[in-house]
Order: structure tokens, then C-alpha cells, then sequence
């Protein structure tokens, strides 16, 4: 090997040497201090844009499962309305029933059509419950996304409580019922009633389980997606600490 003056090889090796470890030092601290493998874009620019699209599709997943959550919310307080509307329904036949008793009063009778048309009243003001502004019981049709991309959905169909045909349309506005002995106050009218009410308690509880369901699917789909993203871009401390030794 030649002796030279004016150019001193081996610091300058001995300088890029000790730049490159430098660099990979100030790498190595930078992920383990924030816990990401990709500090820079440079790092790994395919892996980079991979994780900002399944970064995206995690914040929509959260937003689609509250989303869920609350139109199954929604479902479970227009549950309770039903419910409390079956047992009005179900005093009044009572009422209607015990009103046709041939030892009792034209006072005694007076005093069920007292309880009756209250009740009545009271079935009115169940009618007109909303949830954040929105009918529970005479909603228009609505659609749930289920999937983060939209591409799912699940139908709550259109309640018609106050329907004459699927509701309780015939007590409150249809026939006469202004007394227990008017001619639309039939004991079949408020059974008619009481067995609607029953089917749109059971569309409700379908409603519900699907809603249920496809929260749970969200959930996995949640997990699933964080896992993948995590290998792309989480630092394996164990093997970035023995890189930092190195």
C-alpha cells in the first residue's frame, strides 16, 4: 500500500463509517421512541400507503359501528314504546270486557269509559314519541350501512303505529270511540289492535338481531384490520433494541 500526504483514506472511511452508524442510531431511536417501524416515507413507501388506506377504513369501521349502535338504540327505545302501548291496549280490552258486566252500573260503567278515554289519550301521546327527532312510531322507511364501505345494509322498515291497517288507527281516530258503548268500540277493534302492535314488536326484535350481528361482524372486521395495519407499521421493539446494541 502507497503512502500518501495530502489525502487521508483512512479517516474518510472511517468517517462515512461512523455517519452510517450515526444514521442508523438516530433510526433505530427514532422508532423505538415512537413505536413506529416507518418514521419515514422512505422507510417503506408501498407499506406507508397501504397503512393510510387501512388506517381510513379503521376510523369508518368505528364511525359504521355508532352508527349502528344507535339505530339500535333507536330500535330498543321504539321497543319500549310498543310495549308500553300493548299493555294500554290490553287494560282497555279489560276494561271494555268488564264494562259488558250485567251487575254493574250505568256509575260503574261510566267509571270504566272515565279510565277508558284516558287511556286513549294516553295512546296518543305514545303515538307521537320521537328518538332525537325522529318518529318512533310513524318512521319512514330507513336504511343502516353495515359495512365501511356502505356496500351493506340492513332495512327498518316503515312502523305504522297509528295505521289503521297494521296499528291502532281504528282507537284513537277511526270508528267512534267516544264511549265504551259506541259502535267502533268492539272487543274485536282492540284485539285487532293489540295483535298489530305484536307483529311490529316482532319486526322490531328482527330488526334489532340483525343490527346485533352485523356489529359483531364490524367488531371482527375492526380487529382484523388493526392487526394487519400493526405489522405494517409497528416497530418489533425486541429486534429494533437489538439493532440499536449493534
Amino acid at each position: 500500500m502507497s503512502v500518501v500526504i495530502n489525502t487521508n483514506t483512512s479517516a474518510i472511511a472511517a468517517k462515512n463509517n461512523l455517519n452510517k452508524s450515526n444514521a442508523m442510531l438516530q433510526n433505530s431511536l427514532a422508532r423505538l421512541s415512537s413505536g413506529s417501524k416507518i418514521v419515514n416515507p422512505s422507510d417503506d413507501a408501498g407499506g406507508l400507503a397501504v397503512s393510510m388506506k387501512m388506517s381510513a377504513a379503521i376510523k369508518r369501521t368505528e364511525a359504521t359501528s355508532n352508527n349502528i349502535a344507535n339505530a339500535f338504540f333507536y330500535l330498543q327505545t321504539q321497543d319500549g314504546a310498543f310495549a308500553t302501548a300493548g299493555k294500554i291496549l290490553d287494560r282497555m280490552s279489560e276494561l271494555k270486557t268488564l264494562s259488558e258486566d250485567v251487575t254493574k252500573n250505568d256509575t260503574d260503567k261510566g267509571n270504566y269509559n272515565t279510565e277508558f278515554q284516558a287511556l286513549k289519550d294516553q295512546l296518543t301521546a305514545v303515538a307521537a314519541e320521537s328518538f332525537n327527532g325522529v318518529s318512533l312510531m310513524n318512521a319512514d322507511a330507513m336504511t343502516v350501512k353495515t359495512s365501511e364501505d356502505g356496500e351493506q345494509t340492513v332495512e327498518i322498515a316503515t312502523t305504522s303505529f297509528a295505521d289503521d291497517t297494521n296499528g291502532i288507527d281504528s282507537i284513537l281516530f277511526g270508528a267512534d270511540t267516544s264511549t265504551l258503548t259506541a259502535t267502533g268500540t268492539t272487543l274485536d277493534t282492540i284485539k285487532t289492535s293489540i295483535e298489530n302492535v305484536a307483529t311490529l314488536r316482532a319486526t322490531n326484535g328482527a330488526q334489532s338481531s340483525r343490527l346485533s350481528f352485523a356489529s359483531d361482524m364490524l367488531a371482527t372486521n375492526k380487529q382484523n384490520l388493526e392487526a394487519a395495519n400493526s405489522r405494517i407499521i409497528d416497530v418489533d421493539v425486541a429486534e429494533e433494541s437489538t439493532n440499536l446494541a449493534k
